[in-house]
């Protein structure tokens, strides 16, 4: 059982990392860090002298004034490092950089010298140390306009605006799961490396990134249609385009009804890939799920009765309830990293299909239980 610690634990790859720990309780116990700490000295090692692993992801990307980012993700290596020296601890403290230290910007200068500030700590006390040197990061839950070029994309095609390309180049990506297992299999070598190249998994242009998003847009968002998708990159793209949908305003999804004189008839999924489609039937006052996926693509489809879904994404404690009704048969479906439930809140059966987009393995079933 290893302590684990995350400076920046809120933020975009410190959420992902922090709730994967959360999947292995029994391997990993997680040390809780609030961005005050570094601002009282106490608290800073505190939480330093308790964590047997240090992953140091707090820092600034943008900023008006560069000089300020600078001063600003210096200071933050250096009162961690002041912290550790303090403290004694013998931590293995794993860093964030970025592919950006040789670049000739603020930004990039202040990683390259934090990560110095901490593998000098490591080697005059004998520490160990990983800096480990990031490409470009995307996934769920990135701020627009901050994070990731894709979380900007993604933002605009699904709130009614338009993205534009600045600098169509090349760029190197890595999915923040990916970089996730990356951080966890440092971890577990233990071994120092002052500078490891993470290496990116994707390499594409940005109008080729934009050209799927916009295809993902028509297809699902404006179609209900789950595109085809090919690669392990299409599905990482594809979940991170579906977390940045307004699930209040855009679920449930009506489905459009056939009706004549026979009854009617509803298309409920059409799809660019396979799965598995199942159909069930639940009692009333029952309640199914109270589980969530941190990959699968998942449609809960309401064909007879009166149902409640609920989602609440696994670090909130904000409850969506949508409320479907079989005589107007609609779908929603499921996030990413969202807890999950349908109950049927009616007086009959009610009818449910639903469609998940690989059959289930209960080797690798993805399926994590939590009350919603």
């Amino acid at each position: 059982m290893k302590k684990i610690g995350i400076t920046g634990q809120n933020g975009f790859v410190g959420s992902h990392l922090y709730n994967t720990l959360g999947l292995t309780p029994d391997m990993f116990e997680r040390v809780d860090f609030q961005k005050d700490f570094f601002e009282d000295e106490e608290k800073l090692d505190a939480f330093v002298a308790q964590c047997d692993v240090i992953v140091h992801l707090a820092a600034m990307n943008r900023h008006p004034d560069p000089e300020f980012i600078y001063s600003t993700n210096v200071s933050l290596a250096q009162r961690l490092a002041d912290s550790l020296q303090r403290t004694g601890s013998k931590a293995h403290v794993l860093f964030s950089s970025s592919s950006q230290e040789e670049r000739d910007n603020l930004y990039g200068k202040s990683k390259k010298e934090g990560r110095k500030l901490l593998a000098d700590w490591a080697n005059t006390n004998g520490g160990t140390f990983t800096g480990m040197i990031i490409p470009n990061v995307f996934g769920p839950f990135g701020q627009p306009n901050y994070n990731s070029f894709v979380a900007t994309f993604c933002h605009k095609l699904t709130h009614n605006e338009t993205p534009t390309i600045d600098v169509d180049g090349e760029v190197k990506l890595i999915y923040v799961g990916e970089l996730v297992q990356e951080i966890l299999d440092q971890i577990a070598s233990g071994t120092t490396s002052e500078e490891y190249i993470v290496p990116s998994t994707k390499t594409i242009k940005v109008s080729e990134v934009l050209q799927k998003l916009e295809e993902y847009r028509t297809l699902y968002f404006e179609g209900g249609e789950i595109p085809k998708l090919e690669t392990a990159f299409d599905y990482q793209l594809f979940n991170t385009y579906r977390s940045y949908i307004d699930h209040k305003t855009h679920y449930p999804v009506k489905f459009t009804q056939h009706t004549d004189p026979r009854g009617a008839f509803v298309e409920v999924i059409r799809l660019g890939i396979g799965g598995q489609c199942s159909f069930s039937t639940t009692v009333p006052g029952i309640t199914r799920g109270n589980h969530f996926h941190t990959r699968k693509i998942e449609r809960f489809a309401v064909i007879k009765g009166k149902a409640l879904i609920q989602l609440r994404k696994i670090d909130s404690d904000e409850v969506m309830d949508f409320y479907l009704d079989g005589s107007e048969p609609a779908y929603v479906d499921m996030p990413i990293w969202y807890t999950h439930n349908i109950k049927n809140i009616g007086n009959e059966e009610l009818y449910t299909i639903f469609w998940i987009n690989e059959p289930f393995d209960p080797v690798d079933a993805d399926t994590y239980f939590l009350e919603v």
